[in-house]
């Protein structure tokens, strides 16, 4: 077997993080007796699970601290059977969406105490999704911003420019 014949048959062989989430999502919406839609969207970066849509009644699986537990399970999971790190988003019933909102309201007041004279405005900790999202916002409200803490710990501080 050549070294091209290994390489063709590992990718036939390794699992897809975005599958082995949804099926893992699948049995627990089962689990629940509850219905939603499961979409994957793939990128170079991540792989996002969509599950329903806007407004869905998904039995409170959408707010903020259940949407944060499930997605940390389901990307032990997929680690678990991939044997690799998974950066897997889940966005349920717009939690996504919603969760930028809220983002953008904390970043907003952090900008606004910067322009009452604060040096700095530590946040609350968040995932490191999270952060990605608030440094690129303080960037454009032409702020500064670095992360502290470690772990569950881990938060940004916001700073001027």
């Amino acid at each position: 077997m050549t070294n091209q014949d290994t390489s063709v048959q590992d990718e036939q062989t390794t699992p897809d993080e975005g599958e082995i989430a949804a099926d893992y999502i699948e049995g627990l919406l089962d689990i629940a007796d509850l219905d939603g839609d499961i979409e994957i969207e793939q990128t170079d970066a991540r792989t996002t699970i969509v599950v329903g849509e806007t407004g869905d009644e998904l039995g409170g699986l959408s707010t903020p601290d259940v949407v944060s537990a499930l997605q940390e399970l389901t990307r032990l999971v997929v680690q678990q059977q991939t044997g690799e790190f998974s950066r897997l988003v889940l966005d349920v019933a717009g939690s996504r969406d919603a969760r930028a909102e809220e983002l953008q309201a904390l970043v907003d007041r952090a900008a606004a105490s910067i322009a009452g004279g604060a040096e700095r405005v530590p946040l609350q900790p968040m995932s490191s999704y999270e952060r990605k999202l608030v440094h690129d916002l303080i960037r454009e409200r032409e702020l500064s911003s670095e992360s502290e803490g470690e772990a569950q710990d881990r938060h940004i501080v916001v700073l001027p420019a």
